[in-house]
């Protein structure tokens, strides 16, 4: 019943979202973020708001036996090289120790900012803030949950393949003890036929607390229906005994064709 009301929710969104693009302009390109762990450091077309709506399912993390969300970043450039961000999970439901129950998660209010724009093999370059604004009592997955985060960003295009690479300052706290947390990542897409494309990523962040180390393998297939929606499926494999061992996920990227402002 789980899986169906989840399924129920994304077709629903997609729909919604689709009949607004009927009388949309074709110029905007939306700019995924997801499903991967990894941010492009490029931004979403100025005066156009993009969404990022997604599920996911995972199971042996060291905070639950296993847990099923929603989840859903909405971003807005105002110019540019300065975009806005806001991330939140509504909902989640998770067992752990024989119990389980529902619970809203954390959200989260940043900004991104291009420091270097590039275009082909020139990566462009960008940093990013966030800050947790409301602290939600859903468990934490293998990556904790950053009450600040900095982000380098890197993104181009090379022979045919296209990468970003981030670098995370976390800082961590479990009250009233403040621990820095460190992440790297990489994710390189690849066009494969028709409109599918296929992403595959390698992450790695500290786990200050548990005196770990969170090491994962993502791989994504990724369908772009129109230039302002694009569908995503697959799943993450945690490669250490403190790092979620199985997550799974689908979702989507719509940008809003109609522009807030501008021309």
């Amino acid at each position: 019943m789980r899986f169906v009301l989840i399924c129920v929710w994304l077709v629903l969104g997609v729909c919604v979202h689709s009949a607004a693009a009927q009388s949309a302009e074709p110029d905007p390109v939306a700019n995924p973020g997801r499903p991967t762990v990894s941010t492009p450091a490029t931004l979403t077309p100025p005066g156009y708001l993009q969404f990022e709506t997604g599920t996911i399912a995972a199971n042996h993390s060291p905070e639950f036996s296993s847990q099923y969300g929603l989840n859903e970043v909405i971003k807005f450039s105002v110019a540019s090289r300065l975009e806005f961000l806001a991330s939140a999970g509504p909902v989640a439901h998770s067992r752990s120790d024989g119990s389980s129950g529902n619970y809203a998660g954390d959200v989260f209010l940043g900004a991104q900012g291009v420091i270097l724009p590039g275009e082909g093999s020139k990566p462009t370059i960008a940093a990013s803030y966030f800050h947790k604004v409301y602290a939600g009592a859903a468990p934490d997955f293998d990556l904790g949950s950053p009450t600040n985060a900095f982000l380098l960003l890197a993104s181009a295009d090379v022979k045919g393949f296209h990468y970003d690479a981030n670098a995370f300052f976390n800082e961590i706290v479990q009250e009233p003890v403040r621990r820095a947390q460190f992440g790297q990542t990489l994710s390189i897409s690849h066009h494969l036929v028709g409109n599918f494309a296929l992403s595959g990523e390698i992450w790695h962040f500290t786990q200050p607390f548990l005196r770990g180390r969170a090491v994962g393998n993502l791989w994504a297939v990724s369908y772009t229906a129109r230039k302002t929606l694009v569908l995503d499926a697959g799943f993450n494999r945690g490669l250490t005994s403190t790092s979620t061992r199985w997550e799974a996920f689908i979702g989507f990227t719509y940008l809003l064709p109609h522009r807030l402002f501008g021309k």
